[in-house]
């Protein structure tokens, strides 16, 4: 029997549950059992359909850990079961002596398992072990230690509920407690049904607890979610707070629990329920069956000899319990009318531009208007670019317009309609487009009106940390501003396109937020299975490539902690000890695109050619270190070579999502002799380069296959239900652009 079982509900958390699960097998004291509660992998319980494809994310993580470690045991729970049943599903599988909780997008405390133990040890016979916990925003601020206070004053030793009567879980979350799991059983204790079940639970936990304990050291790191606690979004659940009150109270009164107990958890449970009674806005209808109802709760289950807090709350306490509603909402309106919503208005640079944008913006939304841009205003590029041409092919009554920089104007093709960045009209664009399209993000000022549709199509696959993922990396992060303005400008998105499920996962991490993930490919390497051997030829005339010559694509990415350029490989070595066959297209990353050219014999620098998806037609094999362009080339289904010759300082600087060393693409080389041998001998392109190839399209090329762009545009721009767009084409029924050079030496 394992002196700990831990319980880790997944649902909705599946990009941050691997961190979660990280948190608890690193610990120091190895004695436990890990439970991921994952959602149902078919049908839920109420008939409903198959769950969604991030459900089956965290069960795809739990099992691979499960592989790995014996401790883990995934169980499985409906979604319709909720956050209750997939804590009650984890209890029936538990065998620990003692229960532990936590939420699959928070952290255990480094040494937290062994900390508990100690204290267990020394108050032996405890029902229930109270502790602290970190509370912190983690994309930016300091953590705040909240139950520090309630428990301060605790006894040191294990001692009876009366002796304390105002330390009651109501006031503490499941998961900042440890619980023994015999006491659970014995008093058949299950988390009760709806929302606010947390309440519920620590309301019954107390009443039925006969000897608890307090740690005063935190033991879990809760994040607070971006989009705030469900339990305050406005909506018909908020009447189930009553139902848990209910509960606890009646509970309390069946076993007859003296006043003097009764009347704190009388009044912490009533704290909640005047907060939320003096918000209607949480409540759109049924406001006032909330208050009458409560009102008879309040008064059938005031204790004897009850006083009332004082100030305000005392006021609400009184006016509740004499069922005066227009009072409370009268009281409730004198407390709230100093606060008003200022600073609405956008902040685009000059005065003059700004109202002119304030103006613009209270002009109807143009239904039939859509704005791109890709990369800050640096052309016609990327996702945003190949959903456009769609969409004058799919959706021409919607009028198109692309976003450039000042003196990129020429970076746009002929017949397609334009603003300049900073203009007039780029505002006014801005401010009537109903549909928004973009590879980055737009600027902060640009204001997110109801009704327009924001779509966020990413530029690449994440190996490197993304977002607010970089918050732990000093050198990215201080590149990076402000992480709350970030997110600011994420809460914008509705869709954002992802290309493989790793890609899913790492932007809920990265860019948390309300919108929808479309798991649709990257509707830029549409081209990969579109483009014919006469289009390959056409690219590679353009680019310079001798007729007969094996082109390698070098594709380095960039370096946060360099100042510059630094192609990081003698080309010209590289090419003189491969062969004289191979000549190296030269693709700087996006940053360094100067005008500067690198060319020579045997170097074509393709850095400004304005598609990267050309230039990777064009391409025979590619080279790269740790650039997103590796996902992208791997549709193509032609050698990769991996030149990770600083991969252990990239990923101290950087950040990685995973080892790539040990899951490449094809080959890896970690000196420049080992690259030119793998060319010179072939085996860049032999069996076992092909088995690394394979494994990793089979992770990476999930969604990826020609027809991206045509779901984005029906899904987005023609408003077709998720069911009628194209479905994915199997990786195994794909067929690549075909590749111009014989790619197996002699």
């Amino acid at each position: 029997m394992p002196r700990f079982s831990i319980i880790v509900p997944s649902h909705g958390v599946a990009g941050r549950l691997s961190q979660a699960l990280d948190s608890v097998l690193g610990q120091s004291f190895g004695d436990l059992q890990l439970i991921p509660v994952c959602d149902a992998p078919d049908a839920p319980a109420d008939g409903g359909p198959p769950c969604s494809s991030a459900a089956g994310n965290a069960a795809d993580v739990a099992a691979g850990y499960a592989g790995r470690d014996s401790r883990v045991t995934p169980v499985h729970s409906p979604p319709s079961a909720g956050l209750s049943g997939a804590r009650n599903a984890g209890m029936r599988a538990a065998t620990g002596t003692y229960v532990l909780f936590l939420d699959g997008d928070d952290l255990l405390l480094p040494g937290a398992l062994a900390a508990l133990d100690a204290r267990l040890a020394e108050i032996a016979g405890a029902d229930v072990l109270y502790a602290e916990h970190e509370r912190v925003p983690w994309w930016e601020g300091e953590p705040t230690n909240p139950a520090a206070p309630l428990l301060a004053k605790a006894p040191k030793g294990a001692f009876a509920p009366a002796d304390r009567p105002g330390l009651t879980g109501v006031q503490l979350p499941a998961w900042s407690a440890v619980y023994r799991r015999a006491f659970l059983t014995e008093h058949e204790l299950t988390f009760p049904d709806g929302h606010f079940t947390d309440l519920g639970w620590g309301g019954l936990v107390t009443v039925a607890a006969e000897r608890i304990a307090v740690l005063r050291r935190p033991v879990v790191r809760h994040r607070l979610r971006r989009q705030g606690s469900r339990l305050n979004l406005p909506g018909p659940h908020q009447h189930t707070l009553l139902d848990q009150v209910e509960r606890v109270l009646t509970r309390a009164a069946e076993c007859e629990l003296p006043a003097e107990r009764t009347g704190p958890l009388f009044d912490q449970l009533f704290a909640v329920v005047l907060k939320t009674a003096s918000r209607p806005e949480r409540l759109p209808s049924g406001h006032r069956a909330f208050f009458r109802r409560a009102a008879r709760l309040h008064r059938r289950h005031r204790p004897a000899g009850h006083r009332v807090p004082g100030g305000s709350l005392g006021v609400q306490h009184r006016l509740l319990a004499a069922g005066a509603y227009t009072a409370f909402r009268a009281l409730r309106g004198a407390n709230r009318a100093a606060g008003g919503a200022v600073g609405r208005l956008p902040r685009p640079r000059m005065l003059r531009t700004r109202l002119r944008y304030a103006r613009a913006l209270r002009r109807p939304l143009d239904d039939g208007l859509a704005v791109y841009c890709a990369y800050w205003g640096r052309g016609y590029a990327c996702n945003p670019a190949a959903i456009h041409a769609k969409a004058r092919e799919l959706a021409p009554h919607i009028r198109s317009v692309f976003l450039v920089e000042a003196g990129q104007e020429h970076a746009v093709p002929e017949g397609v309609e334009y603003a300049v960045i900073g203009s007039r009209r780029y505002w006014e664009v801005l401010a009537r487009a109903k549909y928004l399209v973009n590879n980055a993000n737009f600027a902060e000022g640009v204001v997110k009106r109801p009704g327009s549709v924001h779509v966020q199509t990413q530029h690449g696959t994440p190996l490197k940390t993304m977002g607010v993922d970089q918050s732990t990396y000093p050198v990215v992060a201080a590149q990076s501003g402000s992480f709350t303005k970030l997110l600011g400008r994420v809460d914008r998105w509705d869709f954002n396109l992802s290309s493989n499920r790793h890609s899913t996962q790492m932007w809920e991490r990265a860019f948390p937020g309300s919108y929808e993930h479309l798991e649709y490919g990257y509707p830029r390497n549409d081209v990969y299975y579109t483009a014919t051997a006469e289009d390959v030829a056409r690219v590679r005339r353009e680019l310079g490539v001798p007729e007969g010559r094996t082109a390698v694509l070098y594709a380095p990415t960039h370096r946060d902690h360099h100042t510059g350029f630094e192609t990081g490989l003698d080309l010209e070595a590289f090419c003189a000890a491969a062969g004289e066959d191979v000549v190296v297209l030269l693709r700087a990353h996006y940053f360094y695109d100067r005008g500067r050219s690198l060319g020579s014999d045997r170097i074509i620098d393709v850095t400004g050619h304005r598609s990267s998806e050309d230039v990777c037609l064009a391409a025979d094999a590619l080279i790269t270190d740790y650039s997103s362009i590796m996902f992208d080339y791997a549709n193509l289904d032609r050698p990769i070579v991996v030149y990770a010759d600083d991969w252990d300082v990239y990923r101290e600087t950087r950040g990685v999502y995973f080892d790539l060393p040990a899951q490449p693409p094809g080959l890896v080389a970690r000196t420049p002799q080992e690259l030119a041998a793998v060319f010179r001998d072939g085996s860049y392109a032999g069996p076992r380069a092909r088995a690394l190839r394979a494994a990793f399209r089979e992770r990476f090329c999930q969604f990826d296959d020609g027809r991206a762009a045509e779901r984005v545009v029906r899904r987005v721009l023609l408003g077709e239900p998720p069911e009628a767009v194209p479905p994915v084409i199997p990786l195994a029924e794909r067929v690549p652009a075909p590749a111009a050079a014989t790619l197996v030496r002699s």
